[in-house]
């Protein structure tokens, strides 16, 4: 029955796109970010669905949709050419076949990140592309959060977001990170949607996807997510008029919020102040300092999957009273930080175009907040959308030093939102200023 009710929602969708374009669009974000085909039990299981969906979005815009105006963006340029890089590291990879694996997924993530601000030419597009990247983030956060509710998460590693599966956004770190961006977002279509006008159904929507956007942290029992969460309480200091007073609130609810933790959520963030005794934190370490030595003498990186050349000696401190130190050996463990990713698998060139990518992004978002700050102004809500889409880029790269996300397509979905709003507010910038010659009408 799921699998059925899945197919005729695509098959919808499919139809539908035919006279809307953007439509297929919508759908590969959806199939990205939710997976489906990791939901249902046999027949979406057989269907390369992603690369049906991002071949009919793409030929979509080239063969029915509207490209008047159409903008390239310079990160779109930086994105294309990281993808090529990632493509020449993968032909000499340390592991040809399982840097082919990986590499079949990224080529869709960037191409896609690069062609998606192609297609938001308006606002109702933004926002529709947003909306969608929410709701369909909502279908794995809201789980979690119910599930947080009813057991308390269980501990790291043992909430079922819908399916077993410990990769993309099902992964405890990844979602956490995710789920903390996205509440700037969230915030800003209760103040400024217009697709669904922000009335008190609306808001209680909002306000409760929020709730349990900060519930899946500790269901999870991530380090990762507290983290994102202290990074997004500094960081929305900027938005409001009496700061004391919000700290003191922020403080009080966090400190009141204590009591009703689950503990294992609590002796999971306790680990943070002795990592130098804690396996999982000594191994990021140990793996951190090896890619930068591997990096010495791999300057171009060794490829997708190069992390699984590592060995790794981890000098453990004492646990506790009538315990020694201990010293143990481990290999071919995973970087934990998108960082080091970069660094490893694509070695200085590829982390400074990734870098480049990223905090470009920031820059521009800065700008375009401060240009649209003025409320009475046309583009009002381009201001805080900028803000919340700096906001959730920050959160990420603050995230992605402690799991290795360099490439998860929902964070160059919210790139390519990024670049897409950039272009459509030059453009409109562009048609206020242009002024058209006018025949001057001969003197008598």
């Amino acid at each position: 029955m799921r699998d059925l009710s899945f197919i005729a929602f695509l098959i919808a969708f499919f139809v539908m796109g035919f006279k809307r374009p953007f439509l297929l669009v919508l759908v590969y974000v959806y199939i990205d970010i939710v997976s489906p085909q990791r939901l249902t039990y046999l027949l979406l299981n057989t269907v390369p669905i992603s690369l049906i969906a991002v071949a009919l979005a793409v030929g979509g815009w080239v063969l029915a949709d509207d490209k008047r105006d159409t903008r390239v963006g310079a990160r779109q340029v930086l994105i294309v050419l990281l993808m090529l890089y990632c493509w020449a590291t993968t032909l000499g990879a340390d592991f040809p076949v399982e840097a082919k694996e990986k590499w079949d997924w990224v080529w869709k993530t960037l191409i896609f990140a690069a062609f998606l601000p192609l297609t938001l030419r308006t606002r109702l597009r933004i926002e529709s592309l947003l909306l969608f990247m929410i709701l369909s983030a909502s279908s794995i956060i809201i789980v979690g959060g119910i599930k947080t509710i009813a057991s308390g998460g269980g501990g790291y590693g043992q909430l079922n977001l819908m399916v077993d599966n410990n990769s993309g956004l099902y992964e405890g770190s990844t979602i956490s990170a995710v789920a903390v961006a996205i509440i700037p977002i969230i915030v800003w279509f209760a103040t400024c949607g217009t697709i669904f006008k922000p009335d008190w159904r609306v808001k209680g929507f909002c306000l409760a996807l929020v709730f349990a956007c900060l519930l899946i942290p500790v269901g999870t029992s991530t380090r990762t997510g507290l983290v994102c969460i202290v990074l997004l309480a500094l960081l929305s200091v900027r938005a409001v008029k009496r700061k004391a007073l919000y700290l003191a609130a922020v403080t009080a609810l966090g400190l009141a919020a204590v009591p009703f933790l689950p503990s294992a959520f609590t002796d999971r963030m306790n680990t943070i102040k002795t990592y130098d005794a804690d396996e999982s934190a000594s191994t990021r370490l140990a793996v951190w300092q090896w890619t930068i030595e591997y990096a010495k003498t791999h300057p171009f990186g060794g490829g997708f999957e190069a992390y699984r050349g590592n060995h790794i000696r981890l000098d453990l401190k004492s646990e506790g009273p009538g315990t020694g130190p201990r010293v143990e050996t481990d290999k071919a463990r995973a970087f934990h930080s998108a960082y080091f990713e970069m660094l490893g698998e694509q070695g200085y060139f590829g982390l400074a175009l990734w870098l480049s990518i990223n905090v470009i992004g920031i820059f521009r978002m800065e700008l375009l907040r401060r240009r649209h700050a003025d409320p009475a102004s046309e583009f009002a809500w381009a201001g805080p959308l900028a803000g919340a889409l700096q906001t959730a880029q920050i959160i990420y790269l603050f995230g992605a030093a402690f799991v290795g996300i360099a490439f998860q397509p929902f964070v160059y979905m919210l790139i390519g939102a990024q670049i897409g709003l950039d272009t459509y507010l030059a453009r409109k910038r562009s048609e206020q200023t242009f002024r058209p010659m006018r025949r001057v009408p001969p003197s008598r």
